[in-house]
């Protein structure tokens, strides 16, 4: 009665898979390491989920992390972390794979392994605690948490898992020990055994080296991926249902994978190439049933940039005549706003409540340029009047302050083309016809580059210069004509350096992230929990220096840490983009 939401931990929601645990072979923890509402709505991890337990020989169960009053009780009490599905401890499972979505969930993976009783070091964990294996767009640099995991598996979960548990299982009749098991598993395209890769580093600190261990362990990992999604996609028939609000409180719809744009601070963008469409039988298909399993009142059409879907007409269109009278909200995210989008988004959103997405990302042409972000003022002013000409009078504009050859100049844009698109609201739509004023809604995030894009080479600021620009940003607003109309909010800096320094950062930084964690670091994600002096106590224990990983010059023929994937695009390519930006 101490925790708020039980229904977080319960289990036995609509749809969740149950099964014999005496008649199954692998029993496999699935966990996102965030709140339950949160790995509730993560994709992949329901994909994997439904996928695993289509085998008869497995059993997947879910787990999230505790939130912070359970978390308490549990050390107190010394109750150990259970899944969801049978309440049993996770030390009991053969696998615990966790979804690494976002730097920031770091401090929660090692709560998560804490609470379960398992080493958080992968080289003291014995013969029969899980193998624990990391997935997700943070595994394209494993490396900052290495040492935390036993493997992490590279690219799209549809691929080779099919082969690692048939490896466990052949390892397991054969009498084989955990070691030979790991072996086995760096054998397996996509597996990365960090156990069995050596680092060696130069004076300056950067890496000298990263080589296998031991014969026959692959120098290069290959990112898996499905290349036919029609054929190979594996679609969800019945996903859970959870008994309290999840934060996308929906059913989900891929209906494609990749991105054709190149954006070039998109690590997305580069490591899902290349871009592949769903078929649009399937995805009616898969709606109807999915719609009908779940009792959702939403479906959301899932992808990186929905308007390239070469279907897009037809899916929604159908979407509308089939499901619309029976209070079926059709949500459409990235989405270019052209007529069609706005036709569309008048036949299923309630106009007055809604409001317009457009991600300029930079406040000039110029930087846009830069960023290769092919939106010009012209589209957003253009979009922004056809919009309030069809009765919306909400706008949400997200920028990036901190890019590459940013100047004041491009940080004042911000503001000014804010200002530009209340002006159109006045100009397009006559006094009769308004519904109140307009309402334009800014918000930046700092860049922070990512491994595989091409800016991956840029130099970060310090924290003090990232609130500098915002302070800009925020004057430039107060001195719009029409700043009543305007708001402006931005992401928090300090937890900018600290992705950062997760983003791009080696083997090194691991034990910054154990020592912050023992210091009381977990839900950093969560501005409420989010301790920054806490983290600069830990850096400052373990001697390791914030600025090597973030402000600092990198050579164009450094080695990364990353350097080992391949993730499907060349260095040389990324280079070619870099030196483009520039």
């Amino acid at each position: 009665m101490k925790v708020d939401k039980a229904a977080r931990y319960i289990g036995g929601e609509v749809n969740s898979v149950m099964k014999d645990k005496n008649d199954v072979d692998i029993r496999f923890a699935m966990c996102f390491p965030d709140v339950y509402e949160i790995g509730m709505s993560n994709l992949g991890m329901m994909i994997l989920y439904n996928m695993f337990n289509e085998r008869e020989d497995v059993w997947c169960e879910r787990l999230f992390s505790p939130w912070m009053d359970l978390d308490k009780i549990m050390r107190e009490e010394h109750i150990p972390l259970f899944a969801l599905e049978s309440q049993e401890p996770v030390k009991e499972f053969d696998f615990l794979g966790i979804t690494l979505g976002y730097e920031m969930c770091y401090t929660n993976v090692l709560q998560v392994l804490d609470l379960s009783h398992v080493s958080l070091l992968a080289k003291d964990r014995k013969e029969d605690d899980p193998i624990v294996i990391g997935g997700g767009a943070c595994a394209y640099n494993p490396e900052p948490i290495a040492e935390f995991f036993d493997m992490f598996y590279i690219g799209e979960g549809e691929t080779v898992y099919d082969a690692l548990f048939d490896a466990y299982k052949a390892n397991k009749a054969a009498g084989g020990s955990r070691a030979d098991f790991l072996f086995a598993a760096s054998q397996i395209p996509g597996i990365y055994v960090p156990s069995l890769y050596n680092v060696t580093y130069k004076e300056d600190g950067t890496i000298a080296s990263f080589t296998p261990a031991k014969e026959g362990v692959p120098e290069k990992v290959c990112k898996q991926l499905i290349t036919d999604v029609t054929k190979d996609y594996r679609a969800i028939k019945a996903p859970v249902v959870p008994f309290i609000k999840a934060t996308q409180d929906r059913v989900t719809l891929e209906i494609q994978r990749g991105c054709i744009r190149g954006c070039r601070f998109c690590q997305a963008g580069m490591i899902y190439r290349p871009t592949r469409e769903r078929n649009v039988e399937d995805l009616k298909a898969s709606a109807r049933e999915m719609l009908q399993n779940t009792g959702h009142e939403e479906i959301s059409l899932s992808s990186l940039s929905s308007s390239d879907y070469s279907e897009l007409k037809e899916l929604v269109n159908f979407l509308i005549e089939e499901f619309h009278g029976n209070a079926v909200n059709i949500s459409l995210p990235s989405l270019r706003i052209d007529a069609f989008a706005l036709d569309v988004m008048s036949k299923v959103q309630d106009v007055k409540k809604s409001s317009l997405t457009f991600a300029p990302e930079a406040g000039s042409q110029r930087l846009r340029n830069v960023i290769n972000k092919g939106l010009t003022e012209e589209n957003i002013l253009h979009g922004a009047g056809e919009a309030f000409k069809g009765g919306w009078n909400q706008v949400k504009l997200y920028f990036m302050l901190g890019l590459p050859t940013e100047t004041e100049d491009d940080m004042k844009g911000i503001a000014h083309l804010a200002q530009k698109i209340a002006e159109t609201y006045y100009e397009e739509v006559p006094k009769e016809k308004r519904n109140g004023k307009v309402q334009v809604n800014v918000s930046t995030s700092f860049f922070v580059p990512k491994p595989f894009s091409p800016l991956q080479w840029a130099t970060m600021q310090p924290m003090e210069e990232y609130i500098r620009r915002a302070g800009i940003v925020q004057e430039a607003f107060r001195n719009q004509l029409n700043r009543k109309s305007l708001r402006y909010n931005w992401h928090t800096a300090e937890v900018t350096v600290l992705e950062g320094v997760f983003a791009r950062g080696d083997r090194k930084v691991g034990k910054v992230l154990e020592e912050a964690y023992r210091l009381g670091c977990i839900y950093d994600a969560w501005d409420e929990y989010f301790d920054y002096d806490k983290w600069l106590q830990a850096f400052e224990n373990t001697g390791v220096d914030m600025d090597f990983y973030n402000l600092r010059k990198r050579e164009l023929d450094e080695i990364f840490p990353w350097d080992f994937i391949n993730c499907g695009v060349t260095k040389s390519f990324l280079i070619r983009e870099w030196k483009n930006a520039m």
